[in-house]
C-alpha cells in the first residue's frame, strides 16, 4: 500500500508541479504569466497576470507538497481549489469529456487529491518521517471543504468581475447595445 500511495503522489504531484511551471515560467510548452494571464482575462479572472501567478503557484506548490508527502491535506486542498476553479471557469460549459474540452481532467485531479487527503501520504513521506498523523476522515473532509471554499471565493470573484465588465468598458457596452438594436449592423456584430 505504501508503494502505491508513493507512486500516485509522485505521478499527480509532478504533473501538477509541471503544469504550474507552464503558467509561471513558460516551461514545457507553457505560455508563462503574460500568455496565461491573457487567457485568464478572457475567462473572467482579472487581473489576469496576477491570477495566473496564483494558479501557477497553487499548482506548483500543491504538487510539490504531494511529491514530498509533506502536509498532504494542505497540498490536496490547494489542488482541489485550483482544479475545481479550472473545471468550472474553463471547462464547465463543454461538458464532462476531455475530448470536447470538458472538465474530465481537472475533476480527476481534484478527486485524486481528495483521496490522498483521506488516505494520507503513506509511509514513504515526510509526513510519516516527522510523525504527523495526517490521514482519516477529519483530514480528508477538512481538505475537501477548504479546497471548495477557496474555489468558491475565486469563482464568486470571477462572476463579479465578469458582471462588472460592462461598467469597466461603458463605450463597448453602449456600442454593443447600439449594434443590437440596428438590424443593418447585425452582420457587423456577428463578425466581431
Amino acid at each position: 500500500m505504501a508503494e502505491g500511495l508513493f507512486f500516485l503522489r509522485l505521478f499527480i504531484g509532478v504533473l501538477l508541479f509541471a503544469h504550474g511551471t507552464q503558467k509561471l515560467f513558460g516551461w514545457l510548452g507553457g505560455y508563462g504569466l503574460d500568455g496565461t494571464g491573457g487567457f485568464f482575462e478572457q475567462v473572467g479572472h482579472r487581473p489576469g497576470r496576477k491570477m495566473a501567478m496564483l494558479a501557477g503557484l497553487s499548482e506548483a506548490g500543491g504538487g510539490t507538497l504531494l511529491v514530498l508527502g509533506l502536509l498532504t491535506p494542505l497540498g490536496s486542498a490547494i489542488l482541489i481549489g485550483v482544479m475545481v476553479t479550472a473545471a468550472v471557469s474553463v471547462h464547465g460549459d463543454k461538458g464532462l469529456w476531455a475530448t470536447n474540452g470538458g472538465y474530465e481532467l481537472p475533476l480527476t485531479n481534484a478527486v485524486i487529491a481528495s483521496a490522498l487527503a483521506f488516505t494520507g501520504a503513506g509511509s514513504f513521506s515526510l509526513d510519516n518521517a516527522f510523525g504527523l498523523g495526517l490521514s482519516g476522515w477529519a483530514w480528508g473532509i477538512g481538505a475537501v471543504v477548504l479546497g471548495l471554499i477557496g474555489a468558491g471565493i475565486q469563482l464568486a470573484r470571477r462572476e463579479s468581475t465578469v458582471e462588472s465588465a460592462d461598467d469597466a468598458y461603458p463605450a463597448e457596452a453602449a456600442n454593443d447595445a447600439e449594434l443590437a438594436g440596428d438590424p443593418a449592423s447585425e452582420g457587423a456584430a456577428s463578425r466581431r
